[in-house]
């Protein structure tokens, strides 16, 4: 596999986890404002600060960021996140910006994370409706994603819909105890909702064969992607040791 250009910012997350992926793929690093080399293969953090417009332009591209399971910790406030420190995982996604849970994957890194897993829920009072950021919205481009969802889900469910965010006073862990689904576009907060029994639903399409929207009130929560995705995410120290690489380069068609 061609060892990509790592495009870095000036923001401290996306210049710590570029330097460390760059030393674990032997890569060479370039700043976002001297990148000129749209066929080439290359790798980022984020979609901020000039990123996302080469990863649109570019021909192939590794997107990191935030991990499924066992995230580093943040914080929520006055529409600003803070990270708090970066000891938990990151995805590292070839060509899109979240994995969709296919694979075979044995079940020895899902084990590692310690996460307990509760059995399917068979009642609940309401659906959550996890509202995607600005820029994911813009990414996506689906301006109005909340209001085009909340028809789609009242299409094939009475139930009352509740809109979360990240910047919501009540926590999601407390929503999720009476919760009967949660429904995105693409967060990875909806993967904490099947640990805890409530199936997921996502608009993209990448996502999609997880659950369909019309099966919203006879739903499955497949479980077999956790090992999948775990196997999508990494550690910093295993991102600069050059394990994350080395099982990236040899496991992307």
């Amino acid at each position: 596999m061609e060892k990509p250009i790592v495009i870095y910012t000036d923001h401290i997350m996306n210049k710590t986890l570029c330097y460390h992926f760059a030393k674990g793929s032997n890569s060479l690093l370039c700043h976002v404002n001297n990148f000129k080399e749209y066929n080439k293969t290359v790798a980022t953090y984020g979609i901020l600060r000039g990123t996302i417009e080469i990863l649109k332009n570019v021909k192939n591209f590794h997107y990191m960021d935030h991990g499924y399971f066992n995230q580093s910790k943040r914080a929520f406030q006055d529409n600003r996140t803070q990270v708090i420190n970066m000891d938990g995982y990151f995805r590292i996604v070839y060509n899109n910006f979240i994995h969709n849970g296919s694979g075979n994957f044995p079940d020895d890194r899902f084990k590692k994370l310690n996460l307990k897993i509760l059995e399917q829920k068979n009642l609940g009072d309401y659906i959550i409706l996890s509202e995607p950021s600005d820029n994911m919205k813009k990414l996506y481009d689906v301006p109005k994603w909340t209001d085009d969802t909340i028809k789609l889900v009242k299409k094939y469910s009475d139930r009352k819909i509740i809109v979360h965010n990240k910047f919501s006073k009540e926590p999601l862990k407390f929503l999720l105890k009476n919760a009967w689904a949660f429904v995105s576009l693409q967060s990875t907060a909806g993967f904490m909702a099947m640990l805890n029994g409530v199936p997921s639903f996502f608009t993209d399409k990448t996502l999609k064969n997880i659950g369909k929207i019309e099966n919203i009130e006879n739903p499955i929560i497949n479980y077999n992607i956790f090992n999948n995705l775990a196997y999508g995410q990494w550690t910093i120290r295993e991102i600069e040791s050059g394990e994350a690489w080395e099982f990236i380069s040899k496991n992307i068609k």
